[in-house]
């Protein structure tokens, strides 16, 4: 006779503690947000005379160090001169080199004395430095680049850009490395630069301008200072890393072979770590790109001044033409930084004896025939009334299909979100978020983020602060349903993954007012 043996009833499983909070902390919000809860005003906007009111401080702040601050020996206004000199001489020769030619005299009274580099020199020179890094297809693709900038009547202006960049990607990547090293040397550092370089990089980019054309005025220089200060931390953070991951193997053969500090940083440390370092000076390098029509708000002129100007008088076409100018010039040089970082140190000296030789040859032929120094204008195309033919036949024949998507998009995803975040009160987001916090990071990190909260709230910025949450949190959601598909594919195919490097690379390096 055979017995059964019961089995044991199964017991429910106890829902864990931080699945009951969050579920629970769900609950009220859709409460808070959903039902007409009467709560009080005060818990919707800070009331103003709750507010800290700390913009006058700024503003009053600002006007004391141009006119009232003083170091002894000089003031604050004579350090900000000093400092437009020193960045307007090197930026002035730059100029020179690539656009107006050596001028004497100021103004409209300026005469030239010794002319730019011709057009034809520049895409030699580009097309060499491709071929040296890159082989054949590098030196085509950057070739190309530049003959277009000349072809389609962007030279003048692309090599006022060109000029600014070739001042402030050295100032980034010098600035960045020695703040970098400074970082990886004192522990204290890191942990003093790490918060600004946080807030650097998330600060708007309109509010670099306000501080420096106040303190530096307007003109070129406070372009390049605005451009320099906002490509620097990547190169910060990259070098800090780079250094940190050399292997204790390196580190201790240069302690081994007797280096000093000194020699140990720039002789062992910073060779080691040449290749992730090449990776922030091409990070500098596209964000100094990427700045070029914000700087040109405050007087940095070049293709940004094209696409801003094209922008008021609603050219499309023209200002489509400038911005893709800029695509192009963002390309070659990414592409040339690129192979840089795959090319050995120390190689090719007869190269640059070759290139400067031919440098030299191509301007003295400038200079003995100045008629085709500059491009013909006869000889230049425009694509800028196709594109402005292009835009205007599909707002004519696709107006309602795309009116009928925006209408969609806006009734049954932006307003929905718009209103659940911008009706919950300020202290509860405020809460929640600490509580976030608390959980993901430790104390730490809540009393950072309650501290953002408040800070924003009674500030009177919190209706404005939720309507941006929305618009980046839609944004981001909608970016990860199209991005992480398209990455898949070009993970899993090179066909693919070769067109769309194309259109990323357009994509980071359009303007975004274009």
């Amino acid at each position: 006779m055979s017995v059964a043996l019961a089995r044991p009833a199964a017991t429910a499983r106890p829902m864990r503690p931080g699945l009951l909070l969050w579920s629970l902390i769900l609950v009220v919000t859709l409460a808070l947000a959903l039902l007409p809860l009467p709560y009080p005003k005060w818990l919707a906007e800070v009331p103003r005379a709750w507010r800290l009111g700390w913009d006058k401080d700024v503003s009053a702040f600002l006007a004391w160090l141009v006119e009232d601050a003083s170091f002894g020996l000089f003031s604050f206004q004579q350090l900000t001169r000093a400092i437009s000199w020193l960045l307007g001489w090197p930026l002035e020769w730059a100029t020179a080199l690539f656009a107006t030619g050596v001028l004497r005299g100021q103004g409209s009274a300026a005469v030239q004395v010794l002319p730019a580099m011709p057009w034809f020199a520049v895409v030699a020179a580009a097309a060499m430095l491709g071929w040296h890094r890159g082989g054949r297809g590098l030196a085509v693709l950057a070739g190309l680049a530049f003959l277009y900038l000349a072809v389609f009547g962007q030279w003048a202006s692309a090599m006022v850009t060109l000029a600014s960049i070739a001042i402030a990607v050295p100032l980034g990547v010098a600035g960045g490395l020695l703040i970098g090293i400074a970082g990886f040397r004192s522990r204290r550092v890191a942990a003093l630069i790490t918060p600004l370089l946080d807030l650097m990089q998330t600060v708007p980019i309109f509010a670099y301008l306000v501080p420096i054309l106040f303190l530096f005025g307007f003109g070129p220089v406070a372009a390049t200072l605005a451009t320099v200060i906002y490509a620097m931390p990547p190169m910060v953070r990259i070098t800090m890393q780079a250094l940190h991951a050399v292997p204790q193997e390196v580190k201790e053969y240069g302690v081994m072979a007797g280096c000093t500090r000194h020699q140990l940083t720039w002789k062992v440390l910073v060779p080691a770590a040449r290749p992730s370092l090449l990776v922030g000076v091409n990070q500098v390098i596209m964000l100094s790109l990427n700045m070029v029509i914000i700087a040109s708000m405050i007087g940095a002129g070049g293709l940004g001044y094209d696409v801003l100007t094209s922008l008021r008088r609603l050219d499309i076409g023209g200002g489509l033409e400038a911005g893709l100018a800029i695509v192009l010039l963002a390309v070659a040089l990414d592409r040339l930084s690129r192979a840089t970082q795959e090319q050995a140190p120390g190689q090719g000296q007869r190269f640059w004896i070759l290139f400067a030789a031919v440098l030299l040859g191509l301007y003295l032929l400038g200079l003995l025939l100045p008629g085709i120094a500059r491009y013909p204008e006869a000889w230049t195309l425009s694509t800028g009334p196709f594109f402005a033919d292009l835009v205007g036949w599909i707002n004519v024949h696709f107006f309602d299909t795309l009116e009928a998507i925006k209408t969609a998009i806006v009734l049954n995803l932006l307003v929905p979100v718009r209103r659940f975040l911008t009706e919950l009160p300020w202290p509860w987001v405020v809460l929640v978020t600490a509580l976030a916090g608390w959980r993901l990071g430790g104390l730490p990190l809540a009393l950072l983020l309650l501290g953002f909260g408040l800070f924003i709230a009674f500030n009177g910025q919190w209706q404005n602060a939720m309507l941006t949450v929305y618009l980046c949190g839609v944004s981001v959601l909608v970016a990860a349903l199209i991005g992480v598909p398209l990455g898949i594919l070009g993970g899993l195919s090179r066909r693919a993954w070769r067109v769309l490097e194309a259109v990323i690379d357009t994509l980071q390096t359009l303007p975004s007012f274009v």
